[in-house]
């Protein structure tokens, strides 16, 4: 063998072998494709891809194809896929403390969101560890808002609605019993389908998640007053995740960590923008009194009361949270 074949057979064999060693993560999402979360997440997977030099990339299962939930969990498990970007409300069984972002009239703004968040955030984060996951980046979607196919303007409209919640969402059901209503529960990929029959005619999303799910061609009427904030995770699998070195795990945390940084700021835009979009669909956006907003914050007084139990908050997460939302509201 001359020189020139030795050379070239061994930068074959070191390019064979450095594709052998590619980490491939498979994650899968409710998000559809196109949408911003969906860009995003794909920019850090680019970035990735590229620091690491081709030794870890992740690949992507948008808009529901693998299933919900509960379906995306049990293909994790078995190595199937690797992980999942979910809503805070999908995960209660594998961190139930990311719940706490979720508790029903808990904010009064976005400022009091981004103080707490910058606070608790890496500890919510660290909380998957325990469970066997690595929390790759954490963000909001924004505030969730009750939208209708029908008028709700008080608490008895929304006793006499078909109302949904994410399969899962333990805190999300605590709190419209605790109005009265008895919430029918589907996985978020049914939501679409399931107004056009009348299987439910109420549900709660964020205003740009109404655009992007396409609810708003169904949905007539939006109640002006924020029931929760949305946030959601990125996390995979700690056994694939060891597979990558420290070096690359790193890149890993970080690229994913800045992609869910620029969703914060985007989905702020995006809920701002999504108000003339639903207005110019037709779509009522009803301001409640003074008077009716007390009505609704009782709702979440009493819900509050009977949320416990593995799928809820740690009682220690709450009460930390609550007190820095004191600490700002005097200042």
């Amino acid at each position: 063998m001359n020189l020139r074949t030795f050379c070239l057979s061994a930068l074959l064999a070191a390019t064979v072998a450095g594709a052998a060693q590619a980490e491939v993560i498979k994650i899968a999402t409710t998000a559809p494709d196109g949408t911003a979360w969906m860009k995003e997440m794909r920019a850090g997977a680019d970035a990735v891809k590229a620091r690491t030099e081709g030794r870890v990339e992740l690949k992507y299962y948008p808009g529901g194809v693998m299933g919900d939930t509960a379906t995306v969990q049990r293909k994790v498990k078995i190595g199937q896929l690797h992980g999942g970007a979910f809503t805070g409300g999908e995960v209660t069984s594998v961190n139930p403390d990311l719940q706490v972002y979720s508790l029903p009239f808990l904010f009064r703004s976005q400022a009091e969101i981004d103080a707490v968040r910058a606070k608790f955030d890496e500890r919510l984060k660290a909380g998957f560890e325990k469970n066997g996951y690595v929390a790759l980046g954490l963000s909001g979607g924004g505030f969730a808002y009750i939208m209708s196919t029908r008028e709700i303007k008080t608490r008895d409209d929304l006793k006499a609605a078909k109302v949904w919640v994410p399969q899962g969402d333990y805190i999300a059901e605590v709190a419209f019993k605790a109005a009265g209503v008895t919430p029918i529960s589907l996985p978020l990929a049914d939501v679409y389908t399931s107004l056009q029959t009348g299987l439910i005619d109420t549900a709660a999303n964020t205003l740009a998640g109404a655009i992007a799910f396409q609810w708003h061609t169904k949905i007539k009427h939006i109640v002006d007053l924020p029931v929760s904030y949305v946030a959601g995770v990125m996390i995979v699998d700690k056994k694939a995740f060891d597979k990558a070195s420290a070096a690359d795990q790193a890149v890993l945390k970080e690229e994913i960590g800045k992609a869910f940084a620029r969703l914060d700021q985007i989905s702020i835009d995006d809920n701002t923008k999504a108000v003339d979009a639903l207005k110019k669909q037709g779509i009522t956006i009803y301001q409640p009194s003074a008077e009716e907003t007390a009505n609704w914050q009782k709702v979440g007084a009493e819900s509050m009361l009977k949320i416990e139990g593995d799928r809820s908050p740690s009682a220690e997460i709450v009460k930390a949270v609550n007190d820095e939302l004191a600490t700002l509201r005097k200042k």
